[in-house]
């Protein structure tokens, strides 16, 4: 009983690990879809306002989580007011936001966003597909009195 259990367990590893691999380019969000996303959610909260928006920012079933894609909507003073895969995070500083190698991302993602407006930045973070810490470059565009985030992971 003891070996058809880790049997069992070993082979149930092998199928996820054979999955891990066999994930191709369309499984990935583009740079261009990034932006997209961040001009989507921006026009989102033109038309409905930020209370009801941000609420679809973070429905993981919803049209502004896609693969890897989401929503982080920080204001001007840094808090994130929505995010679009750890809502535990809404309601918490950007500003003082450090990646695993120490880049301080969210002074630069603030200081683009304070000029020229828009940009782009990069760190090291968890991909929410495969759980690995990987490169990541997120898109940044202040609009009104928040700035729109949306990144995708280098693979």
């Amino acid at each position: 009983m003891r070996y058809l259990k880790l049997i069992t367990a070993l082979a149930m590893l092998c199928v996820a690990y054979a999955g891990i691999g066999s994930a191709s380019a369309e499984d990935y969000g583009t740079k261009d879809q990034a932006v997209a996303m961040v001009k989507r959610a921006i026009a989102r909260v033109n038309e409905v306002g930020l209370d009801v928006a941000k609420l679809e920012f973070m429905d993981r079933n919803g049209k502004f989580v896609d693969r890897d894609l989401y929503i982080i909507v920080v204001d001007m003073a840094g808090i994130r007011v929505a995010h679009g895969q750890n809502p535990k995070l809404v309601g918490k500083t950007f500003v003082d936001a450090v990646d695993v190698n120490g880049k301080e991302y969210g002074k630069d993602v603030m200081r683009i966003a304070a000029a020229p407006g828009t940009g782009w930045v990069a760190y090291v973070f968890k991909d929410p597909i495969t759980g690995k810490v990987l490169p990541k470059e997120v898109y940044i565009e202040k609009a009104g009195d928040y700035v729109y985030v949306a990144g995708v992971y280098t693979r």
